[in-house]
Protein backbone atom coordinates (compact mmCIF):
# COMPACT_ATOMS: atom_id res chain seq x y z
CA UNK A 1 0.00 0.00 0.00
CA UNK A 2 1.51 3.32 -1.07
CA UNK A 3 2.06 6.01 1.54
CA UNK A 4 0.78 9.48 0.80
CA UNK A 5 2.41 12.69 1.86
CA UNK A 6 0.33 14.56 4.44
CA UNK A 7 -0.87 17.94 3.28
CA UNK A 8 0.50 21.13 4.75
CA UNK A 9 -2.05 22.46 7.25
CA UNK A 10 -2.22 25.65 5.18
CA UNK A 11 -4.00 23.68 2.43
CA UNK A 12 -6.62 22.42 4.87
CA UNK A 13 -7.12 25.86 6.40
CA UNK A 14 -7.50 27.46 2.98
CA UNK A 15 -9.98 24.96 1.55
CA UNK A 16 -11.92 23.88 4.64
CA UNK A 17 -12.02 27.18 6.51
CA UNK A 18 -11.22 30.25 4.41
CA UNK A 19 -12.80 29.12 1.11
CA UNK A 20 -15.59 27.15 2.80
CA UNK A 21 -16.71 30.29 4.62
CA UNK A 22 -16.41 32.43 1.50
CA UNK A 23 -13.74 34.60 3.11
CA UNK A 24 -10.89 36.42 1.48
CA UNK A 25 -7.46 36.02 3.04
CA UNK A 26 -7.75 39.59 4.29
CA UNK A 27 -11.13 38.93 5.91
CA UNK A 28 -9.97 35.65 7.46
CA UNK A 29 -6.87 37.36 8.84
CA UNK A 30 -9.09 40.01 10.42
CA UNK A 31 -11.27 37.33 12.05
CA UNK A 32 -8.12 35.66 13.41
CA UNK A 33 -6.60 38.92 14.60
CA UNK A 34 -3.43 38.50 12.52
CA UNK A 35 -1.96 40.37 9.59
CA UNK A 36 -2.78 39.35 6.04
CA UNK A 37 0.87 38.45 5.30
CA UNK A 38 0.98 36.21 8.38
CA UNK A 39 -2.04 34.20 7.23
CA UNK A 40 -0.95 34.25 3.59
CA UNK A 41 2.46 32.82 4.52
CA UNK A 42 0.76 29.92 6.29
CA UNK A 43 -1.68 29.26 3.45
CA UNK A 44 1.14 29.32 0.87
CA UNK A 45 3.43 26.99 2.85
CA UNK A 46 5.95 29.72 3.65
CA UNK A 47 5.30 29.30 7.38
CA UNK A 48 4.42 26.43 9.68
CA UNK A 49 1.28 26.41 11.80
CA UNK A 50 2.10 27.70 15.27
CA UNK A 51 0.29 26.69 18.43
CA UNK A 52 -1.01 30.23 18.80
CA UNK A 53 -2.42 30.28 15.25
CA UNK A 54 -4.03 26.87 15.83
CA UNK A 55 -5.66 28.25 18.98
CA UNK A 56 -6.93 31.30 17.09
CA UNK A 57 -8.46 29.03 14.44
CA UNK A 58 -10.05 26.84 17.10
CA UNK A 59 -11.60 29.86 18.84
CA UNK A 60 -12.80 31.49 15.61
CA UNK A 61 -13.92 28.49 13.56
CA UNK A 62 -14.30 25.58 15.99
CA UNK A 63 -11.62 23.35 14.44
CA UNK A 64 -9.69 21.59 17.20
CA UNK A 65 -6.19 22.98 17.65
CA UNK A 66 -5.09 19.44 18.56
CA UNK A 67 -6.16 18.22 15.13
CA UNK A 68 -4.44 21.13 13.40
CA UNK A 69 -1.20 20.60 15.34
CA UNK A 70 -1.26 16.87 14.55
CA UNK A 71 -1.55 17.81 10.88
CA UNK A 72 1.53 20.03 11.22
CA UNK A 73 3.46 17.28 13.02
CA UNK A 74 2.53 14.70 10.36
CA UNK A 75 3.62 17.10 7.63
CA UNK A 76 6.93 17.82 9.41
CA UNK A 77 7.64 14.12 9.90
CA UNK A 78 6.93 13.36 6.24
CA UNK A 79 9.22 16.19 5.12
CA UNK A 80 12.03 14.98 7.39
CA UNK A 81 11.66 11.39 6.12
CA UNK A 82 11.69 12.61 2.52
CA UNK A 83 15.13 14.15 3.12
CA UNK A 84 16.49 11.45 5.43
CA UNK A 85 19.15 10.45 2.90
CA UNK A 86 20.85 13.82 3.34
CA UNK A 87 21.42 13.19 7.05
CA UNK A 88 24.66 11.24 7.41
CA UNK A 89 24.51 9.71 10.87
CA UNK A 90 25.69 6.28 11.92
CA UNK A 91 23.93 4.25 14.57
CA UNK A 92 25.49 4.78 18.00
CA UNK A 93 27.56 1.88 19.29
CA UNK A 94 28.66 2.23 22.93
CA UNK A 95 32.27 1.22 22.17
CA UNK A 96 32.57 3.44 19.07
CA UNK A 97 33.58 6.58 21.02
CA UNK A 98 36.44 4.92 22.89
CA UNK A 99 39.86 5.29 21.33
Amino acid sequence: MAMHTPVHPGDFIKTEIVDAHGLSVTAAAKVLGVSRPTLSNLLNHHADLSGEMALRIEKAFGVSMDTLMRMQAAYDIAQARKHAGRVRIHRYQPDSLRT
